[in-house]
């Protein structure tokens, strides 16, 4: 483990570390994950007040796939009135945080909220400008045979890829990690891309994308150059959270600016999702390992 320092029991960039090469890359904050100590519609102006143009959310409202237009209202003028960018939104995924891992996979009521949602989150998104959609697949059912689940989630990424479309965004697809997912079956990059692949097969879009999160991946214990070389002209982003305990870069042992550079080079140049735990100080202590001239999207 290199660059950490200890405090009030969560890991913390040493003093001093910085990347060099910050000013390649544009990152975003997500906002489900980070400044979760304040309620969801003062997140935006602290990511701002941190320096932050851009975020990213998982879907909001986990109870409700379908919330009243006035909740939708005041989340669209807190991103507005914050002066920043949403640039990724998730569709309804179930209880996350939480036990669930997404809903479109999973028969019966939750395909069904999936599917009320498609909409929904597609028009929020437009409203917004924001140009990305992640569909997280959902977990396996006890009892279910899982080629009935994967046939129910195939249907349903055709209609969110359409969605996608309609409003000029992708459709992300993400593998996430075994240990933390068990009940996931994308926990592998060339398991995510599959899905990609036949989603984009059956629609003809060409808008499906993986989602490439090196945590994930790194606690997959998968080549990550490898999956970077192979997998670059397929992405279409990027989140990053260090290893081990998913904590800030710096925190832990990944080489993140060095992977992110590798990506560059491959061609991605899209967003960074930053989507790690802060520990247990206040979110904006845990961004200086991030230059404040790089924190802003050129």
């Amino acid at each position: 483990m290199r660059n950490t320092i200890e405090r009030k029991g969560a890991r913390h960039p040493m003093p001093g570390f910085e990347w060099s090469t910050a000013a390649d890359q544009r990152f975003n904050v997500n906002l489900s994950i980070l400044f979760t100590e304040l309620p969801l519609l003062e997140r935006p102006a602290a990511a701002a007040a941190a320096g932050f143009t851009a975020v990213e959310l998982w879907w909001p409202w986990i109870d409700s796939p379908t919330p009243e237009q006035a909740e939708l209202d005041a989340l669209k003028k807190a991103i507005e009135d914050a002066g920043v960018q949403l640039t990724g939104l998730n569709f309804y995924a179930g209880q996350l945080p939480g036990p669930d891992r997404g809903a479109l996979s999973v028969l019966g009521e939750e395909s069904d909220r999936f599917r009320a949602n498609i909409d929904v989150a597609a028009d929020f998104a437009k409203s917004l400008g924001c140009t990305a959609l992640n569909a997280l697949y959902g977990n396996r059912v006890e009892g279910v045979d899982p080629a009935e689940q994967d046939r129910l989630a195939l249907e349903n990424l055709v209609l969110a890829a359409r969605a996608a479309d309609r409003i000029g965004a992708v459709l992300l697809v993400e593998a996430l990690n075994e240990p933390e997912s068990p009940l996931y079956p994308l926990v592998s990059a060339p398991a995510a891309v599959a899905v990609v692949d036949q989603v984009n097969e059956a629609t003809g879009l060409g808008n499906a994308k993986f989602l490439m999160d090196l945590y994930h991946l790194s606690m997959n214990g998968e080549d990550l150059p490898r999956v970077i070389d192979a997998y670059a002209a397929k992405t279409g982003h990027v989140q990053i959270a260090d290893n081990p305990g998913r904590g800030a870069p710096g925190t832990g042992s990944l080489p993140l600016e060095e992977l992110l550079g590798r990506l560059r080079k491959a061609g991605y140049d899209g967003w960074v999702g930053l989507e790690y735990k802060p520990g247990d100080n206040p979110s904006a202590e845990s961004f200086t390992w991030l230059p404040a001239e790089a924190r802003a999207a050129r």
